[in-house]
């Protein structure tokens, strides 16, 4: 049974990024909600079998203790049926923390699951792509390209955290198929960031490829400047390709600063800070920032900081800022070139937070797992850890074997 759940994680974890692409309606979901229900049918009698459970670590009971107190809002909620709603999806993404940290069982292990994560992402990049060619697209004169039934800011900000992972993935491995995974994407995520048009992924894709940067010159200086002939390349490319109107969306980040509004965003936050004052403590309930702040039923806070504040108030915030420090501190538990990785994750995800509500996504829960994880194994297995992500730039042996297996259960 626990193999079987490695693998439903495994599919969890690539079906994420891309996941409102294939959504089967009522009451099945998408494709992650698919896997994660599954999972979880698993999870249990795995651990029942084994007759133990991993004991959880300070960000594992926070999670808990963030979601208990959403459970709670519902006797104070402004709106019920929302915050039955997110409560009900809360779960389903909040899950992803515990599973992550129970059945990871070694730094291999870790590096599968960051394997997965870039694979997915690779889909939504190629659905972008696909998008960006489609017939209806050229006849609509679109200037915003993304995935089928994605939103373009969230399409931007999963390809740009994929790319970290990518950079570190392509000089540790072992198989030269995830190398290949790993080095495609590098260009094909930037490609598909550029065709979302979303300016927020636009800047942070520039502090990605800082990252990826920083990891390539560490392990081999000439890779790095052919990464800097190929990004000249891939720019001859696009504006060649990209309609203008795209390249002239991305020119007015300078201007959004400078007018201060970020596309109205700045109207948003002034009416969910209003909504906060009225209940400062404790929230007006989960998933009823729409209400509280009186917007229109398609905005969101745009804003995760206000959107916790509005939904649980002060105590959900300070849950929140616990979680995201112990993420911090798992992350430089860490070194070398998976502690540049996760802190450049860790930096993309901030920025993202400034502007989107990324608490009410899988990826993030599932980042967040990651980190307590790498953050165990730096603690528990330094030696395994530090075979599996060199700090120096030799290259492991290239083998043809690219069979996934969990690590042996102890």
């Amino acid at each position: 049974m626990r193999r079987i759940a490695w693998g439903l994680l495994l599919l969890l974890a690539f079906a994420i990024p891309w996941e409102y692409s294939l959504d089967l309606g009522e009451p099945f979901g998408n494709i992650a909600r698919i896997f994660g229900v599954a999972l979880i049918l698993v999870a249990i009698p795995a651990v029942l079998q084994a007759g133990r459970i991993r004991i959880p670590g300070p960000m594992q009971w926070l999670v808990l203790g963030f979601y208990l107190w959403f459970c709670c809002s519902y006797f104070w909620t402004i709106e019920p049926l929302a915050t039955a709603e997110k409560i009900r999806s809360y779960f389903q993404e909040m899950m992803i923390v515990w599973l992550v940290w129970e059945f990871v069982e070694s730094p291999e292990d870790l590096r599968s699951l960051m394997r997965a994560y870039l694979a997915g992402s690779c889909v939504l990049a190629a659905l972008t792509l696909a998008n960006f060619r489609s017939m209806e697209a050229v006849a609509a004169d679109q200037i915003r390209f993304v995935a089928t039934g994605q939103d373009a800011n969230d399409v931007a900000r999963f390809l740009d955290m994929g790319l970290p992972l990518a950079a570190l993935l392509l000089h540790h491995e072992r198989h030269w198929s995830w190398r290949l995974l790993a080095l495609g994407y590098l260009p094909l995520g930037l490609t598909a960031v550029v065709l979302t048009a979303s300016r927020g992924g636009f800047m942070a894709a520039m502090i990605a490829l800082s990252g990826c940067g920083l990891l390539l010159i560490r392990t081999n200086r000439r890779t790095i400047l052919a990464g800097a002939l190929a990004l000249s390349a891939i720019a001859a490319v696009l504006w060649t390709i990209v309609p203008r109107e795209t390249f002239e969306r991305l020119a007015t980040i300078p201007s959004q600063f400078q007018g201060g509004d970020l596309n109205e965003r700045l109207n948003i936050w002034i009416a969910g800070w209003h909504a906060f004052v009225r209940s400062p403590l404790i929230g007006t309930g989960a998933g009823t920032f729409v209400s509280a702040a009186r917007m229109n039923p398609v905005d969101t806070a745009h804003n995760t900081i206000v959107s916790i504040l509005v939904g649980g108030g002060l105590c959900a915030l300070s849950l929140a800022f616990a979680i995201v420090v112990l993420a911090v501190r798992s992350a430089l538990a860490t070194r070398g070139p998976l502690l540049i990785a996760l802190v450049t994750v860790l930096v993309l995800w901030s920025v993202a937070s400034l502007v989107d509500t990324v608490e009410e996504n899988r990826s993030t829960w599932l980042l967040l797992g990651v980190m307590a994880v790498a953050g165990r194994l730096a603690v528990d297995e330094p030696v395994q850890l530090e075979e599996c992500f060199p700090a120096e730039g030799s290259h492991p042996p290239v083998i043809l074997d690219t069979t996934l297996s969990p690590s042996p259960v102890n």
